[in-house]
C-alpha cells in the first residue's frame, strides 16, 4: 500500500470546535480549548503517524475581523493555512449561522485542493436537523465531503480521519516519525497559563493578557518555571492578582496541576504580572511573543 503524507489544515469560526477535533485525534491536548472566542492565538501543528500515513495537522485561530495588529497576524495564520494544505478541513457546528463569514466559504469553494467539511456538536442536535445541514453544506460546496462529528464525545472521528488520509497524496513522511508537534515545552507552559486565565477572569481581561515564559530550567526532580503575565493597564494588573494574590494563586496552582500532567514531571511555577499597555499592537512586542506580524 502506497504511504501517504501531507498538510490537513483546520479553519472555521470560533468556538465550533477545531482545537477539540484536533485533540480529539490526536489523542493529546495540543491547543488549548475554553468556550471563550478568540482561545486560538497561534497555528499549531500535531503529527499523527500511521502505518502507511502521516498526516500533519494545523489547529488555527478562529476567523473574525480584526480590530487590533494581533487579530491581524492570527488572520494571516489562516489565510497562510488556506494556502499551503493539501487537504482543508471546514469545521462548522450545528448551532452557529451557517452563513457567518461567507467569503471564507467562497474562498473555498475556489480551492484546488481537497475541501472537507466537519459538522460539530452533533451530539447536542437532532438526526433531520443534521441531515439539513449536511445538504445545506452540499449546496454550498459541491465538491466537498461533508462529514458529521462529536468532537467532545469522539462520534465520528474515525470516519472523518480515513477520509483525510485518503486524500493526502502519495508522498514520503515530512517529519520523524517521533516528532508529535512543532511546538516546544515553553510555548505548551505558556498556552496552559494561558488557558486558566480565559477560564478564570471575564470580560476583556483574557483579551487583555499574553504570557511569556522567562525562565526553563529542569532538573531530575522537576521543570523550574517562571512566567510573566503581561496586562495592559495597572486596573487589569489589580484584578488579575486579585485580593491578597488570591486569584493569580488559583491560576498558577491550576496550570502548575496541568502542566505536571502534560509534561509528567514535577513543576514549581512562579507567576508575575505586568503592565504592557502597548502589546497588542507594538510589532516588536508581538515578534517577541512568537507572532509573525
Amino acid at each position: 500500500m502506497a504511504f501517504r503524507s501531507g498538510f490537513i489544515n483546520i479553519i472555521g469560526n470560533p468556538n465550533v470546535g477545531k482545537s477539540t477535533l484536533m485533540n480529539a485525534v490526536m489523542g493529546e491536548k495540543l491547543s488549548i480549548v475554553t468556550a471563550k472566542a478568540q482561545t486560538t492565538r497561534h497555528r499549531i501543528m500535531g503529527i499523527l503517524n500511521g502505518d502507511d500515513y502521516q498526516a500533519v495537522f494545523s489547529d488555527t485561530p478562529g476567523i473574525l475581523k480584526p480590530v487590533y495588529r494581533l487579530q491581524e497576524d492570527m488572520m494571516g495564520a489562516v489565510r497562510s493555512a488556506i494556502g499551503d494544505a493539501d487537504v482543508i478541513v471546514y469545521v462548522t457546528d450545528t448551532v452557529e449561522k451557517a452563513d457567518k463569514y461567507g467569503e471564507y466559504i467562497y474562498k473555498l469553494s475556489e480551492l484546488a485542493c481537497p475541501v472537507v467539511v466537519v459538522v460539530n456538536k452533533i451530539d447536542i442536535s437532532d438526526q433531520a436537523s443534521v441531515e439539513q445541514l449536511i445538504e445545506y453544506w452540499h449546496s454550498q460546496l459541491p465538491k466537498a465531503t461533508v462529514i458529521p462529528v462529536s468532537a467532545k464525545e469522539k462520534f465520528g472521528l474515525e470516519n472523518f480521519l480515513d477520509t483525510v488520509v485518503g486524500l493526502l497524496p502519495e508522498a514520503p513522511a515530512w517529519y520523524d516519525r517521533d516528532t508529535f508537534t512543532d511546538r516546544n515545552l515553553r510555548f505548551f507552559a505558556s498556552e496552559i497559563i494561558r488557558e486558566k486565565i480565559l477560564l478564570n477572569y471575564r470580560e476583556e481581561i483574557p483579551y487583555s493578557c499574553q504570557v511569556e515564559i522567562e525562565s526553563f530550567r529542569e532538573s531530575e526532580e522537576r521543570y523550574e518555571i517562571s512566567a510573566i503575565i503581561y496586562v495592559m493597564r495597572d486596573t487589569q494588573k489589580g484584578i488579575v492578582i486579585g485580593k491578597g494574590g488570591s486569584a493569580l494563586k488559583k491560576v498558577g496552582t491550576q496550570a502548575r496541576i496541568d502542566m505536571e500532567d502534560f509534561f509528567q514531571k514535577k513543576v514549581f511555577l512562579q507567576l508575575l504580572v505586568k503592565v504592557d499597555p502597548d502589546w497588542r499592537e507594538n510589532r516588536k512586542e508581538l515578534r517577541k511573543f512568537g507572532y509573525e506580524v
